[in-house]
């Protein structure tokens, strides 16, 4: 979804000078499809949970498995650890609907 200015947000997508605003970085793949938005060609950044800051969202790491905003469940790392994705991997998963809020992707996910 996208926000209104805010400091309560976990991604940022600057798009023909204009910031805008995300509650999930799930949020921001989505969006940008609808928009036909290149990420790859924008500046994107997501609030890291391991050094609680904002970093480049294509290059932070991305857990598929944790409770986000919007139950995505991509939450993102500035260093890596075991179990992550990869950006591009992150963006894939969202636009197949390979994420944590789909029931049986996350039946999979955490074995249920």
């Amino acid at each position: 979804m996208e926000l209104p200015r805010s400091n309560v947000h976990t991604a940022t997508a600057e798009v023909d000078g204009a910031i805008k605003y995300f509650d999930d970085v799930g949020c921001m793949v989505l969006w940008a499809q609808k928009h036909n938005v290149d990420l790859q060609k924008s500046k994107v950044e997501v609030f890291s949970n391991d050094t609680t800051k904002y970093i480049d969202a294509k290059s932070a790491f991305y857990s598929i498995n944790e409770t986000t905003p919007m139950h995505y469940g991509f939450s993102a790392y500035e260093k890596s650890k075991e179990g992550v994705i990869g950006f591009d991997e992150m963006q894939i998963r969202m636009l197949r609907g390979e994420h944590m809020a789909n029931p049986k992707i996350r039946k999979h996910i955490l074995g249920y």
